[in-house]
């Protein structure tokens, strides 16, 4: 099942002759429980299409359908939903290089937060975020304070609250930056077992070398236009 299809994807800043082309047709394809990675040098377009994928930024042209559901399409006026923070709440989650936690909640306040403002009964709430807090294997820091876990346990966190709403996609920006290689491998693999658990597309938007090998499948963007290439897709037994 395709959870995320870009088709013909473009954004123009400004008119005239000053126009700027950031995306200039991008397609892209992500099937749920798959990885994928969007590389790219410093002006590529690639923040512009995160910010378009997050809806955040509205393109200027082209279609986006997210978990078999069109979110925008210009022939159709742009975006669909006319609820654009729902939309971003309840159906895209994301990770980012700093994992911004809320300092005056628990752990577990800071993933079942996202549900409960889906309208998610307090319970029910709770039972989603202990779930995915076992799952990665930080369920015993349930009631810390953001300020007693370690970088690595606040990444999973983050990671947690992501996934929170069953989103059908997750972006995730930069997620290793600030991590040393094992880390950063091990970010990775946790990635990769909550796509194939949980069935979520995850983009993976990075500059970072040491964790390339792990996709098999990137996504290399360039003056705004994408390309599309097999990666490696190494284990992090297989990197070590």
């Amino acid at each position: 099942m395709t959870a995320i299809r870009i088709e013909g994807l473009t954004k123009r800043y400004g008119s005239g002759d000053t126009a700027v082309d950031a995306l200039k047709g991008v397609d892209m394809s992500i099937a749920a429980g798959e990885v994928v990675g969007l590389i790219g040098p410093s002006g590529s377009g690639k923040s512009t299409l995160l910010k378009c994928l997050g809806a955040v930024t509205e393109p200027t042209a082209g279609r986006m359908t997210l978990g078999g559901e069109t979110i925008f399409d210009s022939g159709q006026g742009g975006w669909i939903s006319k609820d654009l923070h729902a939309l971003r709440r309840d159906r895209i989650g994301f990770v980012f290089q700093a994992p911004y936690l809320i300092p005056f909640l628990d752990v577990t306040d800071n993933v079942a937060l996202l549900p409960m403002l889906a309208g998610k009964s307090n319970n029910q709430s709770r039972l989603r975020a202990m779930e995915l807090l076992r799952a990665l294997d930080v369920a015993h820091r349930a009631k810390a304070s953001v300020v007693q876990l370690s970088g690595g346990e606040q990444q999973r966190v983050a990671i947690a609250r992501a996934l929170a709403n069953q989103p059908p996609v997750i972006l995730a920006d930069e997620p290793t930056a600030p991590l040393d290689s094992e880390r950063a491998l091990i970010v990775m693999t946790i990635l990769g077992q909550m796509a194939s658990q949980y069935q979520t597309a995850i983009i993976v938007v990075t500059h970072d070398e040491k964790i390339i090998p792990t996709f098999r499948r990137i996504y290399h963007i360039r003056d705004g236009i994408t390309y599309e290439e097999q990666g490696e897709g190494r284990t992090l037994q297989g990197l070590s």
